[in-house]
């Protein structure tokens, strides 16, 4: 402790005199000495000690791709020059790595490899990781190693470091010049309307001169080429276009220059929403589907998808209900299906599936990712079966099989585990042969009947291990076919698994096919990569041949499902070709007011049974009693399954059925569920990697509804989202709230304020550029700015980074002191006022105590000599001590006083024995006087 003004304690011997002097303000009394001490100590101004001494110094180093190659060579020199600068043992410096993630590195360690992604710079959290971890006892300084271009904006961090008292310096990281080109910025406007013309703005950016190509793709189909003049800075580009189509729809950018030190950064992308209003979405195989007039005949705006393999995330902004027509699932790109899931129960969609020979479990969609959307169960129960089968997999088992996916399996054990899924999915009765292949077939199991042998089975299969070399596809085929031509059952098919980019030998893979068709036989292949792939095209032109379906998927961990949804497909086929009776439930009023007269009967329908907790409205009148008509709700969307076909073959009474429009408008507009409601409004930004949604709204109409039931914001992030998450509100202001959240390159995000029992769904939104080589320029402003207002500035001197901050060590507690005073001088008074006794000090106890023995000592002396004294001296001593003021000459004195008189007076009251021993003492003096 210290005192910032000692001179005060002068006052305290003056105290001193001032008591001395005047006692009658009684100074020497406990509580006021302890009023005055504490005034004075108050008025030194009595400090604590707050830091310790010495610093830490927090070094920040970047290690993303874009400032590791400087780092490696000039680290240690660095670390060197600041050990050596050190100022004391009790200074220490603290390193921290950063780049996607933060990591500490211990003290007295030697340079490690950053273990982290080091796709992007994350300054900003590397700051706040440091402001954490820092001791707020000690002083604290962050000095900075980097390029100066963060991946995410440093907002609020001055702020931070300038109430904390810690400064950040930095140090710029450059390295040789080398040729770069870029593409800074592809601007869109978020939002247009149809048919309305825009402005397509793209930024280069580069060290050099060139002429550098430049293709714009608009849904990854070319909309323009051109080349852009670059003169060693910059160069801008500006197009028009305008869409017809509703919905989102993606923009790239790319530049392919001939001299170029980083390639991530020659491509844009980013997304615009065509706005039209709520709609629906049809995706069906039907040339002229009759449900699209009749939706539009009821006032609902309907967009037709009749090539299904075109469908995209895109498509669902804007889109209230997604209607699945007789639409095989192996046509729908998967990433499609599982955004429904999504589109579903967090931004409260609609989605609909109406029957036919390629819907339902005959279309594949047994075990899918929108599976578990529908209020059908599709799996066949074994007593319905109608017809074996006899299926043959053809495996690939090449090199290619072994790599490790990021679920940690391996190729070759995912394509297992779906064969294992095929397995699981056929009958007692059905019959199975597997190979694996490479260079030749090997028998895995020879075509045995499933049984009582799925066990063994399964067992064989699942310990498929990849060998080496390539896939030779017309070897496979034709073991394969050489097995299932001896089964003795009416439908055979071959089921064939390969790379697309690397199937060999085509061999007479035609002839073998053709000779497969006429024998009732089928092929569908399974390809691991795109349509763009060398082999795709051959592969393709197998399963056409052999009448089966494609399926193309780059997710490994998806051919699980696809196996299972072609088995299905094949062998478990649901679709009852004959006229059913219809029976109403009389549970149609939980969507319409009222019911009306339903169809009587019903061309053809997919057979399945109502999930539990769903309700079916109409069910067949057979042995199965299939719901015809089912719904249920899903999160906070809705679903529906209409059984029987809705166009095409098997739909002439249906599509006579004269309340038809009634009940296709009354099933959408429940499963477009509720309009979004007035007086909220929702806006979202994305800067750098940075997304921030802001949830504006009125406070008088949602004030109480929100403190009822908060609203939640949920994303999905990846186009294969496997589940969502929630992020947490911050009300910055009366009626408005907002939230942030960082996002990968690359990272396709789609989101929902969910608000009740609506949703106001947003996105997609995209990171679309690597932004750890985007250099934007505004990055490094930001750095400078926040170094500066935190006291810091930009270190040329390493040497300089030791400078201790100016921050108090010391804090006073002369506020406290203050408080305390007041309270004890109110005490003081409250005292006062009462006439409470408080305790004297010692000295003055000792002073009474001495003044009581001299008067014990006194009395006693008197007793001794009143006893020896003449009755005569006895009365003239009493007559004397007893006339007032005897001693005083110019006292006259008291008239005697009679007996009677003296014997009538009134006892005097009782005096204290210091009073009686001066009184004493009185006497002896006038007696002696008297003399």
């Amino acid at each position: 402790m210290k005192f910032a003004a000692p001179q005060f304690f002068l006052l305290l011997p003056l105290l001193l005199v001032v008591g001395w002097y005047f006692r009658r303000l009684e100074l020497w009394k406990p509580l006021r000495a302890t009023i005055l001490v504490l005034l004075v100590i108050a008025l030194a101004d009595p400090q604590i000690r707050r830091l310790a001494d010495g610093m830490d110094l927090w070094v920040l180093v970047d290690r993303s791709a874009s400032a590791e190659e400087i780092v490696a060579r000039d680290f240690e020199e660095w670390k060197r020059l600041l050990e050596n600068s050190q100022p004391s043992s009790r200074d220490q410096l603290r390193f921290v790595d950063f780049a996607a993630e933060v990591s500490l590195r211990q003290p007295n360690t030697e340079t490690a490899t950053y273990p982290g992604d080091r796709s992007l710079t994350r300054t900003g959290l590397a700051i706040q990781d440091a402001l954490a971890l820092s001791d707020q006892d000690r002083h604290s300084r962050v000095l900075v190693f980097s390029d100066g271009y963060s991946t995410e904006p440093l907002t609020g961090l001055s702020e931070k470091l300038q109430e904390m008292g810690v400064p950040l310096d930095y140090r710029l990281l450059s390295g040789e010049d080398t040729t770069d080109f870029r593409v800074t910025s592809l601007s869109l406007p978020g939002r247009s309307q149809i048919g309305e013309p825009f402005i397509i703005d793209i930024a280069l950016a580069g060290n050099g001169q060139a002429e550098i190509p430049v293709t714009v793709t608009r849904n990854s189909k070319i909309i323009a080429e051109t080349t852009a003049k670059m003169d060693g800075a910059s160069a801008n580009l500006r197009f028009t276009d305008r869409l017809a189509e509703p919905g989102s729809h993606r923009y790239e950018v790319t530049i392919d220059p001939e001299v170029d030190a980083h390639l991530g950064n020659n491509r844009f992308e980013t997304w615009i929403e065509i706005a039209a209003g709520p709609r629906v979405l049809l995706a069906t195989k039907y040339e002229d589907d009759p449900v699209a007039p009749i939706l539009r005949a009821q006032g609902f705006e309907v967009q037709v998808v009749n090539e299904p393999d075109t469908l995209n995330l895109g498509m669902l902004s804007g889109t209230k209900n997604v209607i699945l027509n007789n639409v095989p699932a192996y046509e729908i790109p998967n990433e499609f299906l599982k955004a429904l899931d999504f589109f579903v129960n967090e931004q409260g969609g609609g989605l609909m599936m109406a029957g036919g020979k390629q819907s339902f479990g005959s279309g594949g969609y047994y075990e899918s990712s929108i599976d578990p959307l529908l209020p059908v169960s599709m799996e066949l129960k074994s007593e319905h079966r109608k017809l074996a089968v006899a299926m043959a997999i053809v495996m690939d088992r090449s090199g290619s099989m072994s790599m490790t996916t990021p679920s940690g399996h391996s190729k070759m054990e995912l394509a297992n585990e779906g064969a294992g899924r095929a397995v699981e999915l056929l009958g007692n009765q059905d019959l199975i042969a597997v190979n694996a292949v490479d260079s030749t077939s090997h028998e895995i199991v020879p075509l045995i009947n499933v049984g009582e042998n799925r066990g063994e089975i399964l067992n064989r299969v699942r310990r498929i291990e990849s060998m080496g070399g390539g896939i030779y596809v017309y070897t496979g085929l034709k073991a394969a076919w050489d097995q299932l031509k001896k089964a003795e059952v009416g439908q055979r098919h071959i089921i064939l698994f390969t790379d697309a980019a690397d199937s060999e030998e085509p061999g007479n893979y035609k002839t073998l096919i053709d000779d497969m068709v006429k024998n009732s036989g089928t092929v569908s292949v399974i390809g691991l990569g795109t349509k763009a792939d060398s082999d795709a095209k051959f592969i393709e032109d197998i399963s056409k041949r052999g009448n089966g379906r494609m399926f193309f998927t780059t997710v490994p961990g998806d051919l699980p499902n696809i196996f299972a949804q072609e088995t299905v497909t094949v062998a478990r086929s649901t679709f009852i070709e004959d006229p059913i009776a219809a029976q109403p439930t009389g549970s149609w009023y939980e969507i319409s007011s009222k019911d009306f007269a339903w169809l009587p009967e019903v061309d053809g329908y997919n057979l399945s049974y109502t999930r539990e907790g769903d309700t079916a409205a109409l069910i067949s009148t057979d042995e199965y009693a299939a719901p015809l008509v089912a719904y249920g709700r899903r999160g906070i969307g809705r679903s529906a399954a209409v059984s029987f076909p809705l166009g095409g073959e098997f739909s002439e009474r249906i599509r006579g059925w004269d309340k038809v429009g009634d009940f296709l408008q009354t099933l959408n507009r429940w499963l477009m569920g509720e309009q979004t409601p007035p007086g909220i409004g929702l806006r979202h930004e994305l800067v750098g990697t940075e997304l921030t949604i802001d949830l504006l709204y009125d406070e008088e109409e949602w004030n109480d509804r929100f403190a009822a039931k908060p609203p939640r914001v949920v994303l999905a992030r990846g186009e294969n989202r496997t589940e969502s998450f929630e992020l947490t509100w911050e009300r910055l202001a009366p009626g408005h709230f907002s939230v942030r959240t960082d996002l990968k390159e690359g990272e396709l995000i789609r989101g929902a304020v969910q608000v009740g029992e609506t949703a106001l769904p947003f996105g997609p939104v995209i990171v679309g550029t690597s932004t750890e080589w985007a250099f934007d320029r505004e990055r490094l402003s930001e750095l400078r700015s926040t170094s500066e207002i935190s006291g810091g500035k930009e270190l040329l001197e390493l040497t300089e980074a030791w400078q201790k901050p100016e921050r108090k060590d010391f804090a006073s507690i002369q506020p406290w002191l203050l408080v305390l005073l007041l309270l004890l001088i109110v005490f003081e008074a409250l005292v006062t006022r009462t006439g409470w006794q408080m305790p004297e000090f010692a000295f003055a106890r000792r002073k009474l105590a001495g003044r009581s023995k001299a008067a014990r000592r006194s009395s006693r002396r008197a007793s001794t000599s009143a006893k020896d004294a003449t009755p005569q001296e006895s009365s003239t001593e009493l007559d004397s001590a007893e006339a007032p003021e005897a001693s005083s000459p110019t006292s006259a004195p008291a008239p005697p006083r009679t007996a009677p008189e003296t014997k009538a007076a009134a006892p005097e009251p009782e005096k204290s024995s210091e009073e009686a021993s001066q009184e004493r003492k009185s006497r002896f003096s006038r007696a002696k006087r008297g003399r």
